[in-house]
């Protein structure tokens, strides 16, 4: 899509970020909460587990191809060198306890590109890593990090009980979120507490939800399906009844017969009024500023999850939108919030689990 036929992108400066007085205060609670979380589910199962996204569902590697065409706007950060990058690519879905597949909750995509070059972030020095965290709706679902607090204050009572009500809600909210859809809208709260609908996950387009800089500019950033396999399982159904792991069985069986290519894509800042830095609950509108590919994400066949692989991947690796260059800085509360508590977060999780986190130059330093 021609960027010339739309409003021209705003140009990244500082003062595009508002930082509350009192955010530091929010994130020392956010830390105790995600903390808290943490603790309840080490005493329940013996393992430090993600505060959130704790159950993955695939493990994967593969290439993303940077092409050598794009235009000046597009090619910035990463994205300004053409070529191929390794890529380690993780499919979960949002609660901090292992739940049962029938408590339908929204699921997430992180993708881990390595070998890229660029000035790091603070906290990501001598990294070559470039961290993008997506999850399958256009926003999220609260504006800033205080009213994320207040919800994940809710998240931290219920972690780990009443899994059977859990069960027995998600079938009414996705009952009702099916009714909301039918009138044209979607409920992203319903979505969030059990309501996501029981789809492939495969099909599923991923959002970045909170901006980022992109270079000169400022996007959210987005993986949608792209080869034929993937896009013909956009909302088919995936019952998993009775089925404790069956969203991780259908990606463990498809990518043992096949692969998938997916397209990486940015949504540019076009007017700071419909696309805000400090409200990450706004959809930007897509009629004013569509998301445009920068780069192809090929997946081949392989196994999608077994032990090795959960003790290389969801133990021994850290996904964070702050592992990165400072060309594709996060932005707005709930991404500066993300900065600590993400670091925090995997000190727990490496100190309970006796391993060395790291951040990995090759797919060589992943024992897979």
């Amino acid at each position: 899509m021609p960027l010339s036929l739309y409003p021209p992108p705003i140009r990244y400066h500082d003062s595009l970020e508002q930082v509350e007085p009192d955010e530091e205060a929010t994130v020392e609670q956010l830390i105790e909460t995600l903390t808290g979380i943490n603790q309840t589910t080490l005493e329940h199962s013996g393992h430090a587990t993600r505060s959130v996204h704790a159950k993955s569902h695939a493990l994967l590697t593969g290439e993303l191809t940077i092409p050598d065409d794009l235009p000046r706007e597009l090619a910035q950060g990463i994205f300004a060198r053409p070529g191929k990058h390794a890529v380690v690519l993780r499919m979960s879905t949002v609660p901090g306890d292992i739940l049962d597949d029938s408590v339908s909750t929204p699921r997430g995509m992180a993708l881990k590109i390595l070998g890229v070059e660029g000035e790091r972030l603070p906290g990501s020095e001598g990294a070559t890593t470039q961290d993008f965290v997506l999850v399958n709706g256009p926003s999220f679902r609260v504006p800033n990090a205080k009213k994320f607090l207040a919800g994940l204050k809710l998240t931290a009572a219920t972690t780990d009980r009443a899994e059977g009500a859990k069960k027995a809600l998600s079938a009414v909210l996705r009952g009702t979120e099916r009714v909301i859809e039918a009138f044209g809208a979607k409920s992203p709260t319903l979505v969030a507490l059990g309501g996501q609908p029981e789809t492939n996950p495969l099909g599923d387009t991923y959002y970045s939800q909170v901006p980022l800089r992109f270079g000169d500019y400022v996007v959210k950033v987005s993986v949608a399906p792209r080869s034929p396999n993937l896009t013909q399982l956009t909302d088919a159904t995936l019952n998993v009844n009775g089925k404790p792991n069956g969203l991780r069985d259908a990606m463990v069986e498809h990518f043992a017969a096949q692969g998938g290519e997916w397209d990486l894509r940015v949504q540019f800042c076009t007017d700071p009024d419909t696309m805000p830095i400090e409200d990450a609950s706004a959809t930007w509108p897509e009629e004013k500023s569509p998301y445009i590919d920068v780069a192809r994400l090929y997946v081949p066949p392989q196994p999608a999850w077994n032990e090795t692989r959960r003790v290389a991947i969801d133990d021994g690796l850290a996904f964070s939108p702050w592992h990165g260059t400072t060309d594709h800085r996060p932005l707005g509360s709930v991404m500066r919030a993300r900065r600590l508590a993400y670091k925090v977060m995997a000190k727990f999780r490496a100190h309970h689990n006796k391993v060395d986190i790291q951040e990995p130059k090759t797919l060589a330093d992943i024992p897979l």
